[in-house]
């Protein structure tokens, strides 16, 4: 479980993000801040995983308490924090990236852009637990991770409906799929097929593969994006 901090200033704001951290599986709410004070006495007493972190508090700004946490010894340990905040400006978000925000939600927001999120930050610790060394695809794979998967749920959502369905095609086969699979699936000619996948790989939904056959003339396939 994904041992989650919520730090707001608004109780009923907190209370809205601490139910909706619940309703997301694999995470638990550990506790509720009111100030960058009472963040970092949780923090240091139960030492959660994520903070969902406001930017304006009474006392100091969020980004001012993750700078405090990194300066103190034993900085290392700062938890991983997603800002949560109706700050706009550029500066903030510039000093979000700069202090290692996981990412940044511009209020309001709807709760399938939290639930994507959340998702996401528990599919890169779950990759992150289980690599052993740091090689250029693992890295590649682990900053990809964080931000795709909610891009992707949302590019999904504005498919046409007939590309969303040559999407699902893709992703419910266990292998990579040519355009001439999709087609006689779904009844369409391959050069039909072929437009729709090339698509959805510009927009980085499905990666393609070059597989080499006995002629030496390679063919394309097609697999659903998994950052």
């Amino acid at each position: 479980m994904i041992r989650t901090l919520v730090v707001d200033d608004d109780f009923h704001v907190a209370k809205a993000h601490a139910r909706s951290v619940e309703r997301v599986p694999g995470f638990t709410v550990v506790g509720e801040a009111r100030s960058a004070a009472e963040a970092h006495r949780l923090i240091t007493e139960d030492r959660p995983d994520l903070l969902l972190l406001d930017m304006y508090l009474p006392d100091r700004t969020g980004l001012d308490l993750v700078r405090q946490l990194a300066a103190a010894p034993g900085g290392a340990d700062v938890p991983d924090f997603i800002l949560i905040t109706a700050a706009k400006d550029i500066e903030s978000v510039r000093s979000a990236i700069q202090l290692g925000a996981i990412y940044y939600l511009v209020k309001p927001f709807a709760f399938a852009a939290l639930r994507e999120q959340l998702e996401a930050y528990l599919q890169w610790r779950q990759r992150l637990s289980q690599a052993r060394e740091a090689d250029q695809e693992t890295v590649d794979t682990l900053y990809s991770m964080l931000r795709s998967p909610a891009t992707n749920a949302r590019q999904r959502r504005k498919l046409p409906a007939t590309m969303a369905r040559v999407l699902d095609v893709v992703a419910a086969s266990p292998d990579a799929l040519s355009a001439a699979d999709v087609a006689k699936y779904l009844g369409f000619s391959r050069p039909t097929a072929q437009r729709y996948l090339a698509t959805l790989v510009q927009r980085g939904l499905v990666d393609l593969d070059l597989a080499y056959g006995a002629t030496g003339r390679p063919e394309h396939r097609f697999s659903v994006h998994r950052a």
